[in-house]
C-alpha cells in the first residue's frame, strides 16, 4: 500500500506541474486550437476524450472529429444508461465519422457483489457512480497521460471556476470549452446541423443514467435534474481524490433453527 501511495503522489506532481507548463504556454487558446495542440502535438497518441454521449456532447466531439477522427473516445456504459443514450453514441458515431469509439463496462462481479438488488443508487448513490462509474472510467483512461472532457463553467457548482487545463488525480484534463456558454454550445450545434440528443425535447438538459435523471423543470438550473433531492452534485469522475464509503454489503438472511 505504501508503495501504491508513493506511486500515486508522484503521479499526482508530476501531472501539476506539466499542466501548470502547459497552462502557460497554450491556457489562453481557443476551444479548437487548444484541441488541435493537445491531440496533435503535447499528447499525440496519448490523449483521449471522455464522453457522456449526452444532451451537449456533440459540440465536444465535432471539434474534436475534425482534428483527428480517430481520437480515442471513452463512452463510460454503467449498465443504468438510457436506451436513447445508446442509440445517441451511434448517431453520433455515425455522424461525425469517429472511428475509435470505446465502451468502458464497470465488472460485472464487482456490481454484482455490490448492487446485488440493482439498487444501489437509491440506497447510496455516492457508491453506486463509484463501482459504475469511477472505477470503470480509471481503468479506460489509465494508459493516457491525459484526457479531454466537456465540462463547463455555466454548469455551476464545483464547476464555477474551471480551468481549461487542470491537472487531477495524476491526469493531465483538458477543458476546452471550460468558458463556453450555452448559447455557444447550442449555436454550434445549430450551425453545424448536428444531431440532437432526443430527450433534450422532453426537458433533460443534463443526462446521465436513468434513474438518477429527471426533467428540468421551469426556473431550475440544467444540472437540477440529476440525483434530484439527494444533495449529490457530480458522480466522483472528476473528484477521484475522495472516494465513497464501500457499498454496505446487507447481512444474508439466517436460517431458523430446527
Amino acid at each position: 500500500m505504501a508503495e501504491l501511495n508513493d506511486w500515486r503522489h508522484r503521479r499526482s506532481v508530476r501531472a501539476r506541474a506539466r499542466a501548470a507548463e502547459l497552462a502557460a504556454a497554450y491556457g489562453h487558446l481557443e476551444a479548437s486550437d487548444l484541441l488541435r495542440v493537445m491531440i496533435e502535438d503535447e499528447f499525440a497518441g496519448d490523449i483521449a476524450i471522455a464522453s457522456s454521449f449526452g444532451a451537449e456532447a456533440v459540440a465536444l466531439l465535432a471539434l474534436a472529429a475534425e482534428i483527428d477522427p480517430a481520437v480515442p473516445v471513452i463512452f463510460l456504459d454503467t449498465g443504468k444508461l438510457f436506451p436513447e443514450t445508446v442509440a445517441y453514441r451511434d448517431t453520433v458515431a455515425e455522424h461525425l465519422g469517429l472511428t475509435n469509439v470505446r465502451i468502458a463496462r464497470p465488472d460485472i462481479l464487482e456490481v454484482a457483489a455490490a448492487d446485488t438488488p440493482g439498487d444501489l443508487w437509491q440506497k447510496q448513490p455516492d457508491a453506486c457512480c463509484f463501482v459504475r462509474k469511477v472505477v470503470p472510467l480509471v481503468q479506460a483512461v489509465t494508459p493516457y497521460g491525459a484526457w479531454i472532457t466537456g465540462r463547463k463553467r455555466y454548469q455551476g457548482g464545483l464547476r464555477d471556476a474551471l480551468k481549461p487545463i487542470e491537472a487531477s488525480d495524476g491526469w493531465v484534463k483538458i477543458n476546452p470549452l471550460a468558458t463556453w456558454t450555452k448559447q455557444d454550445v447550442f449555436g454550434l450545434i445549430a450551425r453545424r446541423g448536428l444531431p440532437r440528443h432526443p430527450l433534450l425535447a422532453q426537458g433533460y438538459l443534463s443526462i446521465g443514467c436513468a434513474p438518477c435523471t429527471r426533467p428540468v423543470e421551469a426556473l431550475e438550473d440544467e444540472r437540477d435534474g440529476r440525483w434530484a433531492g439527494t444533495g449529490k452534485v457530480e458522480c466522483g469522475i472528476h473528484t477521484l481524490e475522495s472516494p465513497p464509503e464501500p457499498p454496505a454489503r446487507e447481512a444474508a438472511p439466517v436460517a431458523p433453527s430446527r
